[in-house]
């Protein structure tokens, strides 16, 4: 019955371009008073709900506290890329134990936040340990982080125009970093030489920032729909780029995401936006690198209109939230206990047969398409102690040609068994999305078998004006 009523997810959320009530009802920062419960939470860097903890720290008036490591999109107890771990059970059993148990455990003599300060590192697509040092702010904004507005050039520079390859982005790295091998972007000078580039002087002391940056433009669009992506790199002496934060704007929402505002060709206007949170520490003698682009694929689809940028450098500025380095004298080093953890399951773990790379990029230079296949390195199988054989395997793969944003592909095909003893159960499913200039084409399939007989098979075709995207 429940696949029979299955819809899948991409026709609603493709049906709701804009923020409506669909998206409101279930986002918090509609109404932040309607939290009463004391909220305790955690995100980590490389995670992209990590803008999440800041805005619950700025809006809540229940208690909170907030906690920020280098983390992926896994528990930090868990010691997966990016480390270090942290006795995270811990830090849970604290919080319950005040709010369910009334226990003096000291949680609300903790710093409103407790975050991570990333040292620079090399570009590289996964660190085991990242370096760095724990900070506390006792309060959210935070009187020791203030602005640090950077102009991108000077007031007499000419106006550069910004036209970025339409596979700019394959070197975003994974949108949902769980710790495996190719996370994280790496080495960002490919990305820097599809982008137009500001670069700072170098750098005469430690800078350290942590918040959400901002970037502010001044630019035209040739085209009535447009993005702007901006990338903030760390560029070392040897001119190595490492990724350190990065926002979009889709110009259709520069006045709210609650109605679509096209361009009109020809006319300046200033945008500014957020770029995500992060805390880190550029250091004396790299440069502070903005990188701006009008692509970012697969991260972004594009528009349906081959478009163009014209930005004004001496009108446009890159704005660091700077923390003061004087901001922790005198306060007491944070300290979190080592991991704790139940002795784990017995479970035997098979690695997949043919295993392919987890991010593979390819360019038919013949016909200018770009193909980025994703293996999630969910595959292979476990068998429990029980019995029970789990099995997961996906394929993702993004295809572009150079100059026709029309040529736009995204497919993924997923496959889950469950098997012991005397039954066995699968489910397949497959999804490709791709776009004219007027309308999104969404194909969408399922098949669930039992000991190896079709039981159910459904498919889909969808299509959906494009509103805003």
């Amino acid at each position: 019955e429940r696949l029979a009523a299955l819809e899948p997810y991409l026709h609603t959320w493709l049906a709701h371009q804009e923020r409506d009530d669909y998206w409101r009802h279930g986002s918090v920062c509609e109404d932040y008073g309607a939290i009463e419960a004391a909220v305790l939470a955690v995100g980590g860097w490389a995670d992209p709900y990590r803008d999440t903890v800041l805005r619950l720290l700025e809006h809540l008036d229940a208690p909170v506290r907030g906690l920020i490591g280098p983390w992926s999109h896994q528990y930090p107890d868990r010691g997966l890329p990016p480390g270090p771990a942290i006795g995270f059970l811990q830090e849970t059993l604290r919080w319950w134990d005040h709010w369910l148990k009334d226990e003096p455990t000291g949680v609300l003599d903790e710093p409103m936040l407790r975050a991570w300060i990333n040292d620079p590192v090399p570009p590289a697509t996964s660190y085991p340990t990242m370096p760095g040092r724990w900070v506390g702010e006792d309060a959210w904004p935070s009187p020791s982080v203030s602005w640090d507005e950077r102009p991108l050039g000077g007031p007499d520079d000419e106006p550069v125009i910004v036209r970025s390859p339409l596979h700019t982005g394959l070197d975003a790295g994974r949108f949902f970093p769980f710790g495996n091998a190719t996370d994280l972007p790496p080495d960002q000078r490919e990305e820097d030489g599809r982008s137009v580039c500001f670069d700072s002087a170098p750098l005469t002391g430690r800078v350290e920032i942590l918040g959400r940056a901002r970037v502010r433009l001044r630019l035209d669009s040739a085209t009535p729909r447009a993005h702007v992506i901006a990338r903030v790199c760390d560029v070392a002496p040897d001119g190595s780029s490492t990724l350190v934060t990065r926002g979009v704007l889709n110009l259709l929402s520069r006045k709210g995401r609650e109605r679509a505002v096209e361009w009109e060709p020809g006319t300046y206007e200033d945008v500014e936006f957020e770029l995500n949170a992060t805390g880190y520490a550029f250091p004396p003698g790299h440069r502070i690198r903005v990188a701006v682009s009008d692509a970012y694929w697969p991260w972004v689809w594009p528009h349906g209109e081959r478009g163009r940028l014209t930005v004004r450098p001496g009108r446009s500025a890159l704005l660091l939230p700077v923390r003061d380095p004087g901001a922790d004298a005198g306060r007491p080093p944070i300290v979190f206990e080592p991991p704790e953890q139940a002795p784990p399951l017995v479970v035997t773990v098979d690695p997949p047969v043919g295993a392919r790379p987890e991010r593979l990029v390819t360019h038919d230079v013949a016909t200018g398409e770009w193909v980025l296949d994703v293996d999630p390195n969910y595959g292979g199988s476990r068998t429990y102690p029980d019995g029970l054989r789990y099995e997961e395997s996906a394929r993702e793969t993004y295809r572009i040609r150079s100059g026709d944003p029309l040529s736009a592909v995204a497919s993924s095909r997923w496959t889950i068994r469950l098997r012991r003893g005397d039954w066995d159960a699968e489910v397949v499913t497959a999804v490709e999305l791709r776009a004219t200039a007027e309308e999104f084409i969404m194909d969408s399939s399922i098949e669930a078998r039992a000991n190896g007989e079709t039981v159910v098979t459904r498919a889909w075709h969808r299509t959906t004006p494009r509103t805003s995207a």
